[in-house]
């Protein structure tokens, strides 16, 4: 991915503790490995400062004794690479896929360290209230960026639209439909541009991130993947740092703030439109996770 400049708002910069994911720690007396020193701010970067949980989790963190600045960034292709060269010390925007993408695309090792939520991933239409009624022949929708587009291609296959001649990947393309096997054509679209869309195809799958500026309400999704599945996991989002910093005391306490404060975790869920999937997965799991998928990256060149 290209490095982007940075172009930075400060949202919150007040002397915030972290809170435990299990168990809230003294910050104050914990050791650290790397990144920010004690007593030092830890500078967060996110895309969407101004969702009012990221206030909240400042707060209690504060409370805790941590001092977090949350960095605001205008897009996805920022935060990691400012994670990268020292700008900021942890980022919380991504799922495990998208970091396995930058790290091989870039030769970094940037790491998860705690888990935050999954986000379904919803098919949608203003036609049909069942994908039974969708009918065979028409035009369903999904993201171009190539991670929602493999993703929402597998959804649609569970949905039994669509049948994927490898039985379906995170890295699926149209190329890998079946069209014979498949009840509808598949077009992609701008991520921005599915919901819109609505009018003009049977049925879209439309980001979360869109849902509600659209209109629409999470529980009108007439398909959607399974969070629980195992297969599911590269999905989940994470707070992200750098590989030296992954064993650092008062990140992993950030971390469990964010997991345990639960007025930060109703914000995350409201501020998906009740989508959001709360994670404490174990960081070994999401480690395990990580290599599989950047694995599947390098075997493919």
């Amino acid at each position: 991915m290209k490095k982007s400049s940075l172009k930075k708002s400060i949202l919150a910069s007040l002397a915030v503790v972290p809170l435990a994911a299990l168990l809230v720690g003294c910050a104050g007396n914990a050791e650290t490995t790397g990144g920010a020193a004690e007593n030092e701010t830890v500078r967060i970067g996110v895309v969407g400062a101004s969702d009012e949980y990221w206030e909240t989790y400042v707060e209690a963190a504060a409370e805790e004794g941590i001092s977090v600045e949350i960095v605001d960034f205008s897009d996805y292709n920022q935060p990691n690479p400012a994670l990268a060269e020292g700008e900021i010390d942890l980022n919380q925007f991504q799922h495990i896929i998208y970091l396995a993408d930058y790290n091989e695309a870039n030769n970094q090792d940037l790491v998860p360290i705690g888990a935050t939520a999954i986000y379904p991933l919803g098919l949608y239409s203003s036609q049909y209230t069942d994908v039974k009624d969708i009918p065979d022949g028409a035009t369903v929708a999904v993201p171009s960026d190539p991670t929602n587009l493999s993703r929402g291609l597998l959804v649609l296959q569970s949905a039994g639209l669509i049948e994927l001649t490898d039985g379906g990947s995170a890295y699926s393309t149209l190329d890998d439909i079946d069209a014979g096997k498949s009840r509808v054509e598949v077009t992609e679209l701008d991520a921005a541009l599915t919901a819109t869309s609505l009018p003009d195809v049977a049925a879209a799958i439309v980001n979360n991130d869109y849902i509600a500026d659209s209109g629409l309400d999470a529980s009108e999704a007439i398909a959607q993947d399974d969070p629980s599945d195992p297969n599911a996991l590269p999905y989940a989002n994470i707070f992200a740092a750098r590989a030296e910093d992954k064993d650092n005391a008062t990140y992993k306490q950030l971390v469990e703030i964010y997991q345990n404060t639960k007025a930060v975790t109703d914000g995350v869920v409201a501020n998906a439109g009740g989508t959001a999937v709360l994670l404490t997965t174990p960081v070994e799991e999401l480690e395990k996770s990580l290599a599989t998928v950047q694995k599947q990256i390098a075997e493919q060149g």
